[in-house]
Formats: C-alpha cells, structure tokens, sequence
C-alpha cells in the first residue's frame, strides 16, 4: 500500500518549560520592581558617583592592576611551567615549591604580606650572600610602595595559577608531536615556541580567560593596603557620607562592565582557537 499522505509531524510541547521559563521572568521582574522602588538603595547616590572621577580613576587602576598582574603572570607562568615539566629534579622542585607556596596561601595574605614588607626587612639590598659587602641598598616602604605590593602579590599568585594551567594545556599534547618535531631537527625551544604552544592553546585559553576575569574582580582584595583602586576610592567616600549600599552598587555596575568586556576576547579566542573541535 502507498504511504498515507494525511500524517502530520507535530513538535513535541513541552509545557514544563513554558511554566519554568514564565516563574522565573515573573520573580525576576518582581526582584527589578523592589530594587527600582527600594528607597534605601538612593539611587540619586548611584548615579552622581557613577561617572564621578574618583570613580574613573580607580576604574583606571583596576584595569592597570589587572592588566599588568596578568602579563606578570603569563610571562612568569610559561617559565615555572617549562621548569615544573623539567627532567632537571632542582628545576622542577624549585617550580613545585613555588606553585606549593603561592596557590596555597590565600591571595589576601599575600597582599598584607607583600605590602608590610618592611616590617621583616628595613632595607632591601644586593650584595654578595654571607658576606657584609654590599653593592646597592633602599629603604623598603619608599621602595615597595602599597602598587608595587599590589603587583607583586597577584602577579605572583597569577604566575603559580598559570603555571599550572599552562602545564596541563601542554601535556594535552600528542608526544607524537615532539617527535616529528625533533626528527625535523627542531630545538626543544623552537618546538615549544612552534608546535607545542600553539596546539596547547586550545586547552590554555577557555581557564586563561576565566582567570583574567577573576584578577580583575581581585584587584578589589588591595583595598586593604589602600591600593587606589575603584574599590579603595569608592571606601573612602562612604566611610565620610555612610552611603555603603548605593557605593558597593557602583562598584558592583563597574565590575560587571569590565567583566562582559573581558569576556568578549575570550569568546573569539575559543572560536579560534578550537575550529575542527568546537561543538555547534
């Protein structure tokens, strides 16, 4: 018998998501309504100190701190990566003992730590060890100022995180790759510069972008050496007018900005740097 030409294909309903979908814009639209009516929040408060410039000017230095963290820590987590995957048992302990240290310690100690640095050493000097000679010497507070902690703190906390992920993104890598490789009479250097890296930047960029995201939001922890980021400046206002909700709000629109930002470039790096892999 012919096929029946009267069937028609109807898409399944599915009635549970219309429901959840119709709950959740309903709580939400409900969440906006008592923000907007709230008349705690003082949202003329909001809008004056948006654009204000001490605000810009800690937004500056947010983006200067983490920016700078992430090259420090780009740079120095190819490096301890390179030595943690050394056969050389004195490179790879010491690279251990770095990441060991650095991802152990929580982030907000290591910024008290690095910006109270003179109180462990007055003078920072460089000389020949176990001797009294010494070439250069400065007084650790003019030398170590509250950015220069900043820096070295998540710079450092950056490297050791980096490290790690750039490790893993290289051991992603087929072994077959080093061997034609070094049949084409490749250095170790040139194959990790041409072939490895390049491969293993697939795996490094999707945790590489999430943690340029987390150093931005990071940067708030150098409040407590009073680092003059956004929100430093934005503490010193309300600790005088006692307007903590609308201020934290400002700092919390500035954040989000810079992060929807940050996520742009990471969309686009994936893309392309997982065509023939990625999923439609």
């Amino acid at each position: 018998m012919p096929p029946s030409t009267d069937v028609r294909i109807r898409p399944v309903r599915h009635h549970g998501r219309l429901v959840a979908a119709a709950l959740a814009a309903f709580f939400l639209a409900g969440l906006l309504w008592s923000l907007a009516r709230n008349p705690n929040i003082h949202w003329a408060v909001v809008g004056k100190y948006l654009l204000k410039d001490l605000t810009l000017q800690g937004v500056g230095v947010t983006v200067y701190l983490a920016a700078i963290s992430m090259v420090i820590g780009l740079a120095g987590g190819v490096v301890v990566a390179v030595m943690r995957l050394s056969r050389n048992p004195v490179l790879s302990s010491l690279a251990w003992l770095f990441i060991w240290i650095f991802r152990g310690t929580p982030v907000l100690v290591q910024i008290i730590f690095w910006g109270f640095l003179g109180a462990f050493y007055k003078q920072i000097s460089i000389g020949i060890p176990f001797t009294d000679l010494t070439f250069w010497s400065a007084d650790t507070n003019s030398l170590v100022t509250p950015m220069v902690a900043a820096l070295l703190a998540l710079g450092l906390n950056e490297m050791a995180y980096s490290a790690e992920i750039i490790r893993a993104g290289i051991l992603s890598v087929d072994e077959g790759q080093y061997e034609a490789a070094h049949s084409l009479g490749m250095t170790p250097g040139q194959t990790l510069r041409r072939i490895i890296l390049p491969q293993a930047m697939r795996m490094i960029i999707p945790p590489m972008g999430s943690e340029t995201i987390m150093m931005l939001k990071t940067t708030a922890l150098v409040s407590v050496i009073a680092g003059s980021d956004l929100l430093t400046n934005l503490q010193q206002v309300y600790a005088q007018n006692f307007e903590v909700i609308p201020l934290l709000i400002v700092a919390s629109i500035w954040y989000l900005a810079m992060t929807s930002l940050l996520s742009i470039p990471q969309y686009y790096l994936e893309r392309r740097y997982g065509k023939g892999r990625s999923r439609t």
